[in-house]
């Protein structure tokens, strides 16, 4: 049975650190999830398209929008959600919140097994420019993030 784990970290130098010792412990690109507010994104939609898709697994992303972000994850893009604003989205994660454009960041996170309640309460961390790790894995596995995301800097660690 899969689980979800979730929790926000209050810089990008905790979350990389924290997906770093996730896939030291054997946690694959397909089970980590990361989403920023990207704060540095230019309203252009031709640079927001332009990381679209892009594999972060060697780290060379250009452009700084997705700084220190990059190498954590594939998949990860640059995405306007209305009513948000610009996001960093990287992981499977990224596709379930650029199908569910119009439920927002939180809707995305009801999508991917988060409580309603929990997952407004996580974008409004997003919102205040923390980072989000979520990891989707099986129920053995997922007791095994929550320690990791604990140690290494992880706030409000949920299970569902």
């Amino acid at each position: 049975m899969e689980k979800t784990v979730i929790a926000f970290y209050n810089s990008r130098d905790e979350a990389e650190q924290s997906v770093k010792q996730l896939r030291e412990k054997g946690f694959k690109d397909n089970e980590i999830s990361i989403l920023a507010k990207d704060d540095e994104q230019s309203s252009g939609q031709d640079q927001e398209m332009s990381f679209q898709n892009q594999n972060l697994t060697d780290g060379t992303m250009t452009g700084g929008a997705i700084g220190g972000l990059a190498g954590l994850a594939m998949g990860a893009g640059a995405l306007l959600i209305p009513g948000f604003g610009p996001l960093i989205a990287a992981g499977p994660l990224a596709g379930v919140l650029t199908g569910a454009l119009t439920g927002g960041v939180a809707g995305g996170l009801v999508d991917y097994g988060i409580p309603e309640e929990s997952s407004r309460k996580f974008e409004e961390h997003l919102q205040s420019g923390k980072v989000l790790a979520i990891i989707k894995t099986d129920a053995n596995k997922a007791m095994k993030a929550m320690e990791i995301m604990d140690r290494s800097g992880g706030r409000e660690i949920e299970m569902h």
